[in-house]
């Protein structure tokens, strides 16, 4: 998690996902890309482009997309300026480009190489702003590296409880690679390793999460389980109990493998929990 991208609308809940990345940044000695996409009508249906110097011709559309560019390139510039006060030292190089918002992002993450991606959200069906759920949804579905959702202010983003939720079924051996990279960024952090049970029979032994803990040597282990009508509500509910400082949920690329890691429970847990989620999509 060295080479981050951060997604930006200038909305306050974009500016919390900047603060947590530029934090994350630092902690990793990592670098930092900056981008903004411009919805642009007639740029949204066709390719992810940078629009990097004057555009010819004198149409009154084209004359708006000029100042458009260099009032958002003045607010780039300000996060960067922002960015160096936080964590000096820190890379960040800001890019605009136009497309369309979801896709723009998934271009840049192939264009950039990065291994992590950071969004803003507003949770509970909200609507407004740039990121609404539908293409913090589509990152989590197509992204191919992980995706950190940041809902709320987090000033001081130091990562001491991980909250993994699981069926811990076969597949779940899956699911190791990716959480090891997050074990190995935060080494000292207690890893809660949760079951959901949804109903009378779908109890799962502590015994069984604690053998997964030992077969993959995970450290710093508490296990739990909770029982709740709604897998995502129980997990949001046990974040919250824990103060879990993010929630790490691998998912498949496709819903339906699993009745318990799918991307739907995914996607709602990363738009409604309280503290930061990372999902991530199993091993092939």
């Amino acid at each position: 998690m060295k080479n981050i991208l951060v997604a930006t609308d200038f909305s306050p809940e974009a500016h919390h996902a900047f603060g947590v990345a530029v934090q994350l940044a630092q902690h990793t000695g990592g670098q930092l890309t900056l981008l903004h996409v411009l919805e642009d009508a007639d740029e949204a249906g066709g390719a992810f482009s940078t629009v990097g110097g004057p555009v010819s011709g004198h149409s009154i559309d084209q004359i708006f997309t000029i100042k458009l560019m260099e009032a958002t390139k003045r607010r780039m510039h300000a996060l960067q300026a922002e960015a160096a006060q936080l964590a000096p030292g820190v890379p960040v190089q800001d890019v605009v480009e136009v497309a369309r918002v979801g896709e723009g992002i998934l271009t840049a993450i192939q264009r950039y190489g990065n291994d992590l991606v950071v969004v803003g959200a507003r949770g509970h069906g909200a609507t407004e702003h740039f990121f609404v759920s539908s293409t913090t949804e589509r990152l989590i579905r197509l992204a191919p590296c992980p995706v950190l959702t940041v809902k709320h202010p987090e000033p001081a983003f130091k990562v001491q409880q991980i909250v993994f939720p699981s069926d811990f079924l076969a597949d779940a051996a899956g699911a190791i690679e990716g959480l090891r990279r997050v074990l190995a960024v935060f080494p000292d952090a207690t890893l809660h390793l949760l079951h959901v049970a949804a109903g009378a029979d779908d109890h799962l032994a502590q015994q069984q999460m604690q053998d997964f803990a030992r077969q993959h040597q995970l450290a710093h282990v508490v296990v739990a389980e909770v029982a709740a009508n709604r897998t995502s509500a129980g997990i949001e509910e046990y974040a919250q109990r824990v103060a879990a400082d993010v929630v790490v949920i691998p998912t498949h690329v496709r819903s339906g493998l699993s009745h318990f890691l799918n991307t739907s429970i995914a996607e709602t847990v990363a738009t409604h929990a309280f503290p930061p989620v990372l999902t991530y999509h199993f091993a092939s």
